[in-house]
């Protein structure tokens, strides 16, 4: 049996590492699922299997320097600001998406000969283009490093000396992730109000590293490590 599993404070951390990932991993499912959902369905599960690949290998690479990101001041800060800027792209993304499918909506009901956009008034609809394969992986992929580097340096911490619990922590957030997001993007699909919930999520998620990477921005200037 691991050592880690004989001790009290080994067990601890392993627990902790499990909440973390149920939670964090939940979060980035949500955000590769909803980057992914306007796809077709083919193109869906190939940006979801990216999806989880670039948080795969962003996730190994950022436990392979954990104690050097976790010098870095400001770090949780800037992930944060990236994961915001995410949300509102996605915000403008559903608010396109609404309005062409407001449009086909008016379209269908108007009368046999008329023209689609007659008594029709729905700015920004007759441009709103269909979502691309390379817009969602932009989506996904920045969200997944900020998402990917908040996940290390949370397992990292609860994980503390304990190198195995660590990586058990990365596979299990990697699994957790693949599971949900597919199930995520067929939720959107069928429910398009859940996209504002996941958009949500996203967005106190980053205001939530904003918080406290500003925090430790101010903590450190107040220490004179600036």
């Amino acid at each position: 049996m691991p050592e880690f599993l004989m001790s009290a404070d080994g067990l601890g951390a392993l627990a902790t590492v499990i909440m973390i990932d149920i939670v964090m991993s939940g979060d980035n499912a949500v955000i590769i699922g909803m980057a992914a959902a306007g796809l077709p369905a083919t193109l869906r599960r190939k940006a979801i299997i990216y999806g989880i690949l670039a948080a795969t290998v962003l996730r190994i690479a950022f436990a392979a320097v954990t104690v050097q990101l976790l010098a870095i001041i400001g770090l949780t800060l800037a992930g944060g600001i990236l994961l915001l800027w995410v949300a509102w792209r996605m915000w403008q993304e559903l608010r396109a998406s609404r309005r062409a499918a407001a449009a086909e909506a008016a379209a269908a009901a108007s009368p046999p000969g008329a023209s689609a956009g007659d008594g029709v008034d729905l700015p920004g609809a007759a441009g709103a283009a269909p979502k691309t394969m390379r817009q969602a992986l932009t989506s996904i992929i920045i969200a997944d490093v900020s998402m990917s580097l908040d996940n290390v340096l949370a397992v990292a911490g609860a994980a503390r000396e304990h190198v195995e619990v660590l990586v058990i922590g990365l596979v299990l957030s990697i699994a957790l992730m693949g599971l949900a997001a597919n199930f995520v993007a067929r939720l959107l699909e069928r429910w398009h109000w859940l996209a504002y919930l996941g958009l949500a999520i996203i967005t106190y998620v980053a205001l939530d590293m904003i918080l406290r990477g500003s925090t430790e921005v101010m903590q450190a200037a107040g220490a004179g490590v600036f």
